[in-house]
């Protein structure tokens, strides 16, 4: 879900950086990385799908299959499992854009996969979000929160998660399109800087920081208190640090090119691949914690 550009992973993969001040909102510049990275990334990009395909179905199906694994913290994780799941499944299409540098799938699943894209990640954040404010309320108030704390809960609360997260990728579903140079990417109408802009930071702020300070806060509280379930609560600690690693500098980058245009080069292009490629490996480093 690489929200925050001006659409998600699928514009990142032709080569292009996230210059969004062109006249028509699109990118307009080709700049590919080396040849070697490509490679390199097609490496990454298999070991990746492999682990994290396999690793996050079997995640799911424990969940799903055994009784007693379907606590409030596992239903929450067995949602985070299928957000990252989705987000995996669009390797293979983001990959063969990277070698062929065209989208050769055609419209629909264009926005198929932009929306799923999107839709994960967003889902991936809302879930973290309440996995931390389902610790707290577990640490800080046991008692208090025990009639709350049920997996019948969890499942309203995650279904909930999934709606909102389609929502609010509305705007890439009806603004996707195969564009002029056969890329899969957001083509915003005009005034085209305008939507840009206000799609990075509500994505941003929505997406990635405002959840962010809220499971800061939510961790903060769980030091006031003596830790029990400690296991539990160490174990989602983790997850949402490797996510918030791993998706820092994506997100950082995107803010960054609101105000300072990053130049369209190799190298530019070599750095923002890597931030793109980082943001696959938290369904990995997740699914292995769990």
């Amino acid at each position: 879900m690489d929200i925050s550009s001006s659409s998600f992973n699928m514009n990142d993969y032709n080569g292009t950086i996230m210059s969004e001040n062109t006249t028509n909102g699109n990118y307009s510049v080709k700049t590919p990385p080396p040849v070697f990275y490509s490679e390199v990334t097609t490496v990454i990009y298999t070991t990746v799908f492999i682990v994290g395909f396999f690793g996050n179905a079997l995640v799911i199906y424990i969940v799903a299959r055994y009784t007693k694994m379907k606590t409030v913290t596992n239903m929450y994780i067995l949602n985070l499992a299928m957000a990252d799941e989705l987000y995996i499944m669009g390797i293979p299409f983001i990959g063969t854009q990277s070698v062929l540098f065209y989208w050769p799938f055609g419209e629909f699943l264009c926005k198929v996969c932009m929306t799923a894209d999107g839709m994960s990640q967003f889902a991936s954040t809302f879930c973290l979000t309440l996995m931390s404010i389902d610790r707290f309320l577990a640490v800080v108030y046991p008692i208090r929160s025990a009639k709350w704390r049920k997996p019948w809960v969890a499942k309203i609360f995650s279904a909930l998660a999934w709606i909102i997260s389609f929502l609010m990728v509305l705007p890439v579903t009806v603004f996707s399109h195969v564009q002029e140079y056969d890329t899969c990417n957001i083509s915003w109408p005009d005034p085209s800087g305008v939507w840009s802009a206000v799609f990075i930071l509500y994505t941003s702020i929505m997406g990635f920081f405002g959840p962010l300070v809220k499971s800061a806060g939510v961790r903060a509280g769980l030091t006031k208190r003596r830790k029990s379930e400690r296991k539990v609560t160490r174990m989602v600690v983790i997850i949402v640090v490797v996510f918030v690693l791993c998706w820092l500098p994506f997100f950082t980058i995107n803010f960054i090119n609101l105000f300072y245009v990053i130049p369209e080069d190799k190298i530019a292009a070599v750095v923002y691949f890597s931030l793109v490629i980082l943001t696959y490996l938290p369904p990995t480093i997740k699914m292995i914690n769990c």
